[in-house]
C-alpha cells in the first residue's frame, strides 16, 4: 500500500471510530498535565525582556558585584572569567561570526544586552533557575558584558542603561517582522 494510501485508511478509520463513538471522548480528549494558573503566578511568571528594555525590573548591579556573583553560581560551569568549561565559553572569543570556526561569545554574538538579562534571569544559576534577584542579574549581566569588553567594570546596569548598550552584533541577525506587545 502507498504513504497516501495509508493516510487515507488511517483517517478512515479514525472518523469510523469517532463517529460510532466507540473512543470518541478519549481520543478528543487532551492530556491531563499540568494545573491551571491563576493571575499570580502568571504575572509571576510573564518575565519577557524586550530589546527595547521593556520588562526590566527595578534594580541595579556592575561588574565588580558581579565577579563574585559569578564566581559563585556560574565558574563552576563557564570557567573562570567565562572562558568555558564543561558549558559554552562566554567570554574571550576571537574568530569572528565570518569566520569557519566561529565563536559564540557573548561579545561577538549576541545582538542586543537585554537578551543577557533575560536568560540570565530565567535559566540561571543552573541548579536553582530564577533564584536570583534582579539586583544579582544586573551584576552578573554587567559583569559578563565587562569580560567581553563591553562595559567598564565599574559602569552601572539597570533598566535605563542596559537597553542603551549596543552590541557589536546588533545588526548581525535578520528580523522577523512580528508585532511586539504595546508598551
Amino acid at each position: 500500500m502507498s504513504m497516501p494510501e495509508l493516510r487515507v485508511l488511517a483517517a478512515g478509520l479514525l472518523l469510523a471510530a469517532w463517529a460510532s463513538g466507540a473512543g470518541a471522548a478519549e481520543a478528543l480528549q487532551a492530556p491531563r498535565l499540568g494545573r491551571p494558573l491563576d493571575a499570580q503566578e502568571v504575572t509571576r511568571w510573564d518575565l519577557s525582556v524586550f530589546p527595547d528594555g521593556r520588562g526590566l525590573p527595578a534594580g541595579r548591579g556592575n561588574a565588580v558585584e558581579g565577579a563574585a556573583l559569578f564566581r559563585q553560581h556560574c565558574a563552576a560551569c563557564h570557567g573562570a572569567g567565562g572562558r568555558g568549561a564543561s558549558a559554552e565559553e562566554l567570554a574571550g572569543g576571537t574568530e569572528p561570526l565570518t569566520s569557519p570556526t566561529p565563536d559564540k561569545t557573548i561579545g561577538l554574538y549576541w545582538p542586543y544586552a537585554t537578551t543577557i538579562f533575560d536568560f540570565v534571569r530565567r535559566a540561571k544559576p543552573m541548579t536553582a533557575p530564577g533564584t536570583l534577584s534582579a539586583d544579582e542579574v544586573y551584576a552578573i549581566t554587567a559583569y559578563l558584558l565587562y569580560a567581553n569588553g563591553l562595559l567598564g567594570e565599574t559602569d552601572e546596569m539597570d533598566a535605563r542603561t542596559l537597553p542603551k548598550l549596543r552590541m557589536p552584533n546588533r545588526d548581525g541577525f535578520i528580523g522577523i517582522d512580528a508585532p511586539l506587545p504595546p508598551r
